[in-house]
């Protein structure tokens, strides 16, 4: 991407895109994030009841991570690894989501697909809508930019 020299590691996704999430739970990834992401890349929990897809760099950069975590960490990290799956778009670039990650996204017919940096989001739409409207009423943008001093 355009902005891959500013970001550590690499990659550095961008951009909001809408997709349909069909009867079997399949989910087109942009080919643009497709691109960034490589051949094959992982879907977990994230925030905020969103999921994170990472690259197989970013994934095994969390891996890592992990090792130095204390033990009362265990139940996050079970959650996590249990909740992630490796996934190769099909021809038409969709992935299948599954059902326990579909449930803790409250994903139904409509996500939103969002590149992050050096990781992209999928939140259900309805949700996503909301919360960024809420924020941008809030003003919350302006501070976060005035902190910045662009």
């Amino acid at each position: 991407g355009a902005f891959a020299h500013l970001m550590e590691g690499g990659a550095a996704m961008t951009g909001k895109y809408r997709h349909g999430i069909d009867s079997k739970g399949r989910l087109a990834i942009p080919a643009r994030l497709r691109d960034e992401l490589g051949a094959a890349f992982y879907v977990t929990i994230g925030l905020e009841h969103s999921l994170m897809i990472l690259t197989e760099a970013g994934f095994t950069s969390i891996v890592e991570k992990m090792r130095s975590l204390p033990m009362a960490a265990r139940p996050f990290q079970r959650i996590l690894f249990a909740g992630a799956v490796e996934c190769e778009p099909d021809k038409q670039g969709r992935i299948l989501l599954p059902q326990e990650l579909r449930n803790y996204a409250h994903l139904t017919e409509n996500a939103v697909i969002l590149g992050f940096g050096d990781k992209a989001e999928i939140w259900d739409a309805d949700t996503y809508d909301k919360m960024e409207q809420n924020f941008l009423e809030a003003g919350s943008m302006d501070a976060v930019l005035s902190s910045l001093e662009l």
